[in-house]
């Protein structure tokens, strides 16, 4: 079950959003009347309540928003209780003085904003003295391992147990919670109203994560990246999971590039079945791998894993979602063909330059690249035999093939171009590897000039489709997974 939080200044407000979702299916409701401005009348607040609630008044140390005295709150919590609210939220240090009556139900909790202890069981031992219904422990996570040790405990407790790890690096303890026994998880309605660090919206857990489906069988893909959080790799394969009816669930894993030795061991602890490999692991992760893909041994650099077993299996899906792009630009007899004679200019000495490169100089294709570190592109022109080029000289190239894979021309910076109009000409084929927007400056400009182009959107679709072929065995619903990637993106641009 889903807890949605309401923080509002306003008893109407207040109200409103809780009738509004009770409309919309929700069934347990947090008020946060530490938020409320004016003369707190908690009976207003629980009278005809259109589901069961819990009255949470949280004091400025423990990231509340109480600004009156402490024995105000307290005379605040007894009057919720009093009046016969479901829940009632009471941090550890204050839960002994108040005492259980009616049929309200006891929230003893504890919050950590700095860290996530190493003594979480003692923790969890002293809360339960505390005649708890429900022990709720939120601590900061700093490393992925505090993941494991919050999931493992909530998994343990002998009493109903909610456990968080704030911040983006726990962001798994809130979509998995529910599958290790936790009785139910926080989320706020609106997205941008976080009520606590790394909070979710309520939409996101329920249809992009499908919170209340995940249980003990639900199998554990995901990406590690750092950043993650605009990751969309959990949009396109949680839409996938979600058509094929496949209980299954991809999750954003925010992995420091120190913590990759640590979090491999813990996929292994949390029975992580898959993994997408992003920006800084793509290299690192193959010091992992027991068997590799040619790609990944000519690339040196994995975007997908598999953990099977006591193995795990590397494959790049950016070289041969490459290779199906650019073959959708050729007529059907071409397909596959040689680029023999061909030159093709590659833009940026990122991770996934050396997956294309690979691919272009496998068909025999003359690459050029350039980067504004032109000491890197230097490097990856060696090592696939290419030739580099000074950024400032790349317009005087006349490639036939152009593929960007900077990321200049991304959203917000809509209005830039990594390849002047003026030197784009007619015939040739551009690529861009930005999908956000899909129809880039240098996307437009190629059209205009009548250039054959393939977007990023399309890259990105391919290459997680076949990633989502590894993950299930089965084919990968790409129309579906298109849509709502395009609808991801549309939403982040308002």
């Amino acid at each position: 079950m889903i807890c949605v939080c309401i923080g509002r200044g306003r008893h109407k407000h207040v109200i409103a959003e809780h009738r509004y979702l009770a409309e919309q299916g929700v069934k347990l409701v947090e008020l946060r009347v530490d938020y409320i401005r004016s003369r707190l009348n908690i009976k207003r607040l629980l009278t005809d309540r259109p589901c069961p609630c819990i009255v949470t008044c949280r004091r400025e140390d423990d990231g509340g928003q109480w600004a009156d005295t402490e024995e105000n709150r307290r005379l605040v919590l007894r009057t919720a209780i009093a009046e016969g609210v479901d829940y009632i939220d009471l941090e550890d240090d204050i839960a002994g003085e108040i005492p259980r009556f009616g049929k309200t139900k006891r929230i003893v909790s504890y919050h950590n904003f700095r860290e996530t202890p190493v003594d979480l069981q003692s923790i969890h031992e002293r809360l339960s003295g505390l005649d708890p219904d429900i022990v709720k422990i939120a601590t900061m996570a700093h490393r992925p391992s505090d993941n494991l040790r919050m999931l493992q405990m909530i998994k343990d407790a002998k009493n109903p147990t909610i456990g968080i790890c704030m911040g983006e690096i726990g962001t798994p303890t809130r979509i998995l919670a529910g599958r290790y026994g936790a009785p139910f998880t926080y989320a706020t309605f609106q997205h941008e109203r976080k009520l606590a660090p790394g909070q979710m919206g309520y939409r996101q857990m329920r249809d992009l994560y499908r919170y209340d489906k995940v249980d003990a069988a639900t199998e554990i893909y995901g990406v590690i990246a750092d950043p993650v959080t605009h990751n969309l790799g959990p949009v396109v394969h949680n839409t996938g999971f979600r058509e094929l009816g496949l209980n299954k669930v991809f999750i954003p894993f925010r992995v420091p590039q120190d913590d990759l030795v640590s979090f491999m061991e813990m996929a292994r602890d949390l029975d992580v079945k898959g993994l997408s490999v992003s920006v800084p692991h793509k290299e690192e992760i193959v010091r992992y791998l027991s068997q590799a893909d040619g790609a990944v041994r000519g690339i040196g650099g994995a975007n997908t894993i598999m953990l099977e077993q006591n193995i795990t299996v590397g494959f790049n899906t950016d070289y041969r979602a490459f290779n199906d792009v650019l073959d959708s630009v050729f007529p059907n007899y071409e397909r596959g063909q040689s680029l023999w004679g061909k030159t093709a200019l590659v833009l940026g000495a990122g991770g996934v330059s050396k997956a294309i490169l690979y691919a272009l100089r496998r068909r025999e294709a003359d690459v050029l690249i350039t980067a504004r570190a032109f000491d890197r592109a230097g490097v990856l022109a060696e090592r696939f035999k290419c030739k580099p080029v000074q950024w400032f000289e790349r317009t005087k190239v006349e490639p036939d093939i152009i593929v960007n894979a900077t990321p200049i021309g991304m959203h917000p910076n809509v209005d830039e171009t990594p390849f002047d109009r003026s030197h784009i000409q007619r015939g040739m084929i551009v690529f861009d590897t930005v999908y956000n927007p899909e129809q880039t400056l240098l996307i437009k400009h190629a059209r205009e000039q009548g250039c054959r182009v393939v977007t990023g959107v399309e890259m990105f679709i391919r290459q997680a489709a076949l990633q989502f072929e590894h993950f299930t065995g089965q084919p990968a619903p790409e129309d579906a997974m298109r849509a709502e990637l395009k609808r991801a993106i549309g939403a982040a641009k308002c």
